[in-house]
């Protein structure tokens, strides 16, 4: 019954008007009938709602969720004066979230009248152009991530750790086929790799967590012969072994007891309908040293598939020491996953998403300097995820250090997220973060599949035409003087005069450095710990 009066009250209130109308027709005044009609009217409109997949909102709550539609229909005039500015990014404007949606349905994301930016505050900042702009043949731009046969050509841009249980189960076959449509890959996330991924078709990125989900003991240590028998799967790419995320740095991952159904439990070896907590740290290593030791059994386990490692950078010293190790242990990471503080989940303490953490492009500086610096960057590839939206975002982030970005809240938006910030509760409105049958039962995977891969290949469209548009033939050709800071109308700043430079293996020839950080901490870690030797 609480469902009846709860996002069905209206529907079934229409149905029960045109009944009682009906008999009051019958026995008091034939002008009831106009009323049953009516009614009966709004009850088959919800009939239709109800049955259609095409809007999630309203297949959940027929008739009550058009409601939506006619308040955004007449927001202009509301917001003006009682709600939130377009460019209000909380966590994503209204502008960000349109030209997502425009981008997945494949609608032209163009604006009339110009920038609704402040182009003239302090921060403001750009992409130089060029007067002689560029022609790009091919835009299929990817990135070679290992060594051998099993080395992965990684697409620009890519879908970020979404785990089955966190979303529901057509809501990640919706993403990996897109990402089979457009030729990218899809993170599982620390949710093991489902048979909803697997369903999907698409390449994959299997992360490994501290919970050890997919390929652990029944006491939640990790399992190598489990691990083994996934990873050889073709369709599983590459290795991700998670250490922190952006989002709640220094805590595990949480799945809320409401969320962990016996097939999630399953899936990824715990118990059914009990909240999922993973451990702040991981049980298989304790030291730089045994954390690359880990990595190279991962890669020998999976038959050579590249593995790294994705993290939130905290203590300087303590990526630093990671770096130092791979120099000292010859055994190198394949890629480093890059999160910022601005990262989002599905759960997570508020002051752990407010307040720990570092920034994505402080973060994605230190990590660049600190692999050039050690002459790594060649071999260690790097990604950067964390409230990346738009094809500048894309374009930004590679011009400070990254390889390639990857992107979840947006490619959520394109499966048709509302942004209604009730991930964890299991009543998500679009049946895309829930295991609730009743709810999910509205996402139709072929049509967001279909969405998930335009909203790519649109974005990679918009990086190439701001590729051009400075002059460049590939994102490889970006460097830090292409992004431009404005300070004051008469001042201006490039990237590379913000942040710290550091030369190509200018730490392993003793050469002073410009990032602060590695000047204090590279000679004070070691591959054995994770902490600075304090100086004397």
């Amino acid at each position: 019954m609480s469902v009846i009066w709860g996002r069905y009250t209206v529907w079934v209130a229409t149905a029960l008007a045109s009944l009682a109308s009906i008999v009051l027709g019958l026995t008091l005044h034939a002008s009831f009938w106009i009323v049953a009609v009516l009614a009966a009217a709004l009850f088959l409109l919800g009939l239709s709602d109800y049955t259609q997949k095409k809007r999630g909102v309203i297949a959940n709550y027929p008739l009550l969720g058009r409601m939506r539609y006619i308040l955004e229909s007449i927001r202009p005039e509301l917001r003006q004066y009682f709600w939130e500015a377009d460019t209000d990014e909380l966590p994503y404007s209204r502008n960000q979230r349109a030209m997502v949606y425009q981008r997945a349905k494949g609608i032209l994301a163009a604006r009339p009248l110009g920038t609704v930016l402040d182009i003239y505050k302090e921060d403001y900042n750009w992409l130089n152009h060029s007067i002689m702009p560029s022609h790009i043949e091919d835009k299929d731009f990817r990135v070679c991530v290992g060594e051998g046969e099993q080395a992965y050509h990684c697409a620009l841009l890519n879908i970020s750790g979404t785990s089955f249980g966190a979303m529901s189960p057509p809501a990640i076959q919706a993403l990996n086929k897109g990402a089979k449509l457009g030729g990218f890959a899809h993170n599982t996330g620390e949710g093991a790799f489902s048979k909803y991924h697997a369903a999907g078709g698409g390449d994959v990125i299997w992360q490994i967590s501290t919970g050890y989900f997919g390929c652990r003991t029944k006491d939640g240590q990790f399992d190598a012969d489990i691990f083994a028998t996934t990873a050889s799967q073709p369709q599983i790419k590459m290795i991700e072994i998670k250490i922190s995320q952006g989002a709640k740095p220094g805590h595990g991952g949480m799945l809320l007891a409401p969320k962990v159904t016996p097939e999630i439990a399953e899936t990824r070896g715990i118990e059914a309908y009990e909240d999922c907590i993973s451990p702040s740290r991981h049980s298989e290593f304790s030291t730089p040293r045994e954390l690359l030791e880990f990595a190279a059994r991962l890669r020998q386990l999976s038959g050579g598939k590249p593995v790294g490692i994705k993290l939130c950078i905290g203590h300087p010293w303590e990526f630093a020491a990671i770096v130092k190790a791979m120099v000292e242990t010859e055994i190198a990471l394949d890629f480093v996953t890059v999160d910022g503080a601005e990262g989002g989940t599905g759960a997570a303490p508020v002051e752990f998403t407010d307040h720990l953490g570092c920034p994505l492009r402080d973060a994605l500086v230190y990590v660049d300097n600190a692999l050039k610096g050690a002459g790594l960057r060649g071999r260690v590839k790097v990604a950067a995820s964390g409230k990346i939206v738009s094809a500048y975002d894309v374009v930004r982030h590679i011009a400070l250090g990254a390889d390639w970005c990857n992107m979840a809240r947006p490619f959520m938006f394109a499966l048709g997220c509302i942004q209604a910030r009730d991930c964890a509760s299991g009543d998500c409105p679009t049946g895309l973060a829930t295991m609730n049958p009743q709810r999910y039962r509205v996402v139709d995977i072929e049509e967001r599949a279909k969405r998930v891969a335009n909203f790519q290949q649109n974005t990679i469209e918009s990086v190439a035409e701001m590729l051009e548009a400075a002059g460049l033939h590939s994102p490889q050709e970006l460097s830090r003087r292409h992004i431009v800071r404005r300070l004051s109308a008469s001042q201006i700043q490039l990237a590379d005069q913000i942040y710290p430079k550091v030369a190509d293996g200018a730490l392993l020839r003793g050469e002073t450095v410009e990032d602060a950080r590695l000047a204090s901490y590279w000679y004070r870690v070691t591959p054995d710990s994770f902490a600075p030797i304090e100086p004397k």
